[in-house]
């Protein structure tokens, strides 16, 4: 008599939980242009939601702590002038974001930890390089301030978002439009999903596809792709009879598939969300009203059901907080920021445990907010795994840090060697003495300007305390 043996696994018993009404944002009109990106981008800090807006693309930012119901004056970040198709926050600054639009820019924003009093107009830098709309955003893991973006024009473009200036751009690799981009752990090669139904991994530096397998997913319909903590590739698509399909690959040997599983019949992209310190993917279709999440292991099949979240509402798209952002004390394995028509709702997984200690076989060290490279370094060949943080006495996020952009100009010149470049300490006393005076004489026209309001109030005063007493 043979006995079925069940699979052991710390995370078989991972359920989900939606937070309470309370918890939400309500009063959000989230935006209704066709497009499949998750439309919401959460951070330890901040959560992020592509909004509908007339005349222009926006979206609006709110601190973790703001929920209920939102003024409809909230502000907005406003800038694009045709809607915003994507955002991402920086990994390595918790203050800055990033959003592509159908206007072909890619726009960088610094957002004040403070609750502004006006829309937010002006970005830090405007990166302009495509020709077609840009629907694709994704920071490097590791290097500081490098920011891939990916256009209808076929083109990835690699930026360095502290110049301007762009790294890479690779322009003849793909032969239609690109559907998904994503780096490894180290951000040193790219998995890519394109039109033309071929899966790519891409070495960004040299300009080169490294491996490559035509119809990983035999459907016409978008495939994703994301990196698993093993080096393998994960990816979801839909077979020739349009059943959505999820598959695990070997870069190394792109002829046979580790696993591929059929799922449903349903028209949603499903839209991968990879943990790498669990090893869960969760899947997330676009109008759908669940959540499938599977553990990847070494072991057959390779890719294990867990569970699947349901709820009434189909979401419309969908933020997943990075791990240092969760409540360990909880056992919170996992936070999504489900969109719906005219809120955000948050979900919670959490793994089942009695004891309230730190469970350290659930939170291993994770990436943190410093990057382990400069954008130069990186470029010039370096790789350099993410800088860990332990989670066993939580997160705090670091207060504001402002991202500076320098611009190199060919025009500047640098001042001329030799005496002539070093200022005498007399000129410089001089120039000091110039600058106190010309302080104290504006602040000598200040005093006499507020004086002159005061007197004019006092008169006004007066008149109002006649008026009255003539009426009476």
């Amino acid at each position: 008599m043979s006995r079925r043996v069940v699979r052991q696994s710390k995370f078989r018993h991972v359920f989900g939980q939606a937070a309470k009404a309370d918890q939400s944002y309500e009063d959000i009109r989230v935006s209704k242009v066709t497009w499949d990106s998750s439309f919401c981008a959460v951070n330890p800090k901040f959560l992020a939601i592509i909004v509908e807006a007339g005349g222009g693309g926006a979206f609006i930012v709110l601190p973790l702590a703001k929920t209920g119901r939102v003024d409809k004056n909230y502000p907005l970040v406003t800038g694009h002038t045709a809607p915003v198709l994507d955002i991402d926050w920086c990994p390595h600054n918790d203050n800055v974001i990033a959003s592509a639009s159908d206007d072909t820019t890619v726009m960088v924003w610094q957002i004040p930890d403070y609750t502004p009093v006006r829309n937010i107009t002006e970005p830090i830098i405007t990166l302009e390089g495509h020709s077609k709309r840009v629907g694709i955003l994704s920071w490097h893991p590791t290097a500081r301030n490098v920011l891939l973006s990916a256009g209808g024009d076929n083109v990835i473009i690699i930026w360095n978002v502290g110049t301007g200036e762009v790294l890479l751009s690779l322009d003849d690799l793909h032969p239609d439009v690109i559907h998904s981009v994503c780096w490894n752990s180290n951000g040193s090669l790219l998995a890519t999903t394109c039109k033309d139904k071929t899966l790519r991994i891409i070495d960004p530096r040299k300009g080169q596809v490294v491996a490559e397998r035509f119809a990983a997913h035999e459907g016409m319909r978008p495939m994703r792709a994301v990196f698993t903590r093993q080096g393998h590739i994960f990816t979801t698509g839909f077979t020739r009879m349009s059943q959505r399909e999820l598959g695990l690959w070997d870069p190394n040997n792109f002829e046979e598939p580790v696993a591929l599983q059929e799922m449903d019949t349903s028209n949603g992209v499903l839209l991968p969300f990879y943990d790498p310190d669990s090893s869960i993917v969760y899947l997330c279709g676009k109008g759908d009203s669940s959540i499938r999440y599977f553990e990847i292991t070494d072991e057959p099949p390779f890719v294990h059901y867990l569970n699947t979240f349901s709820s009434k509402e189909p979401q419309r798209g969908m933020g997943f907080m990075p791990k240092r952002g969760l409540e360990v004390s909880k056992c919170e394995i996992a936070r999504f920021y489900k969109l719906h028509e005219r809120k955000c709702e948050p979900i919670v997984m959490t793994v089942p445990r009695k004891s309230d200690l730190f469970q350290d076989d659930l939170y291993p060290d994770t990436p943190g907010p410093e990057p382990a490279l400069e954008a130069d370094e990186w470029l010039s060949g370096q790789d350099a795994e993410p800088v860990l943080i332990s989670l066993r006495d939580g997160y705090v996020p670091p207060k504001h840090r402002e991202l500076r952009v320098t611009k190199r100009n060919i025009l500047d010149v640098r001042p001329p060697s030799g005496p002539r470049r070093s200022q005498s300490a007399s000129d410089a006393s001089l120039s000091q003495q110039h600058t106190l005076e010309t302080l104290l004489e504006e602040i000598k026209a200040l005093r006499e300007q507020v004086q002159a309001q005061e007197q004019r109030i006092t008169a006004l005063e007066n008149m109002l305390c006649e008026l009255v007493d003539g009426t009476d």
